[in-house]
């Protein structure tokens, strides 16, 4: 339940967040919202049992959300669209780096120096306010690609109701479903089932880790081969089909086997969300202008997914360690035939 209730909280706010970047401007949004982020994120290290944290979880949860659609959206000001792919890979390989850092170290090393797991919450707190800073003081956007009069004239009901009349977003938003709905459940179980059948934690972290490690290195070179490609759709395609297969596989595995599942369903892991985010920009009809927008209403697809997912997939183990994988699996499977009705526009090499 608490892994899931921040995606709760995080359904909506992600639209609105990516609809207030497109309407002020996505340096004040990142900003604030960073530095929003950090107090909120700090503040679940006061929880003094499940209600409290369950509060401050949902509360911390409205805040992430906002975030992404608007870096994507710097990207998409920044970088034209023969470098487009790369610039979000650069980003997404930033993520994934955070992600396997903190998955590594944050139980094994940084508890027990700070003394506990408050004190590591308050520590992430204090860098995502730091983080803040920058963004105040990144340079203004070119001109020509976002405008002072199109970010304040541009209302949440203008670019909602422009948005959702693409029927690319609506399709989209369900491959994120079942792709978001699949990992954010594998992540959770995946370090309590391997301690379960026998791993120390550290070696469950471990796995975790590298998750996020392989991740990290094949993101950009994935990204830059999008770019050069005629497709991005192939490559969602191919990646959607390893992470089914990793997945999958994880619930038969053992020993040796759990490395090598691991590793196919995370190569493409965050390669796959610097393409996906690319391909949203680049549907006819959104454009930088309705970038946040559009990235926001995709995201509130993959909140409901990480909503759902956890609690569907981790009861599954009552039967059946194995089983939430399955589930999680055919997840994925949904995401796979997704991407056949997906319409994807030509553009340039």
């Amino acid at each position: 339940m608490l892994q899931g209730m921040g995606s709760l909280s995080g359904m909506f706010t992600g639209l609105i967040g990516g609809s207030i970047g497109d309407r002020v401007g996505i340096r004040r949004t990142l900003s604030t919202t960073c530095l929003l982020a950090g107090l909120t994120g700090a503040l679940r290290g006061l929880s003094g049992g499940f209600v409290t944290l369950a509060a401050t979880v949902f509360l911390f949860g409205l805040l992430p959300p906002a975030i992404p659609p608007n870096i994507h959206k710097t990207c998409g000001i920044w970088f034209s669209g023969r470098h487009l792919g790369l610039a979000n890979g650069v980003v997404s390989a930033g993520m994934a780096l955070g992600f396997m850092v903190g998955s590594l170290i944050s139980a094994t090393v940084l508890s027990p120096w700070l003394g506990g797991w408050r004190n590591v919450l308050f520590f992430y707190g204090t860098i995502s306010i730091v983080i803040s800073i920058p963004w105040g003081l990144m340079r203004i956007p070119p001109r020509d690609s976002e405008s002072p009069s199109d970010a304040h004239t541009l209302s949440l009901r203008q670019a909602l109701s422009h948005v959702v009349d693409i029927r690319n977003v609506w399709v989209l938003g369900l491959v994120m479903l079942g792709i978001g709905g699949c990992l954010q459940g594998m992540l959770g179980y995946l370090p309590l089932y391997l301690q379960e059948v026998g791993w120390t934690k550290a070696s469950a972290d471990g796995a975790l880790a590298a998750f996020h490690g392989i991740s990290l290195i094949s993101t950009i070179p994935i990204a830059f081969l999008s770019d050069r490609l005629g497709s991005r759709k192939t490559i969602l395609i191919a990646a959607t089909f390893m992470t089914t297969i990793g997945v999958g596989l994880l619930s038969i595995a053992d020993g040796t086997r759990v490395w090598v599942s691991v590793a196919m369903a995370g190569i493409v892991r965050d390669g796959f969300m610097a393409i996906f985010m690319t391909m949203v920009l680049e549907i006819k009809g959104v454009g930088t202008r309705y970038a946040g927008t559009a990235m926001g209403m995709v995201m509130i697809f993959y909140q409901l997914g990480g909503l759902i997912s956890p609690p569907l997939g981790n009861s599954l183990a009552a039967i059946d360690l194995g089983l939430p994988f399955i589930f999680w699996a055919a997840l994925a499977t949904v995401a796979f035939f997704g991407f056949y009705l997906v319409k994807e526009e030509k553009r340039e090499v």
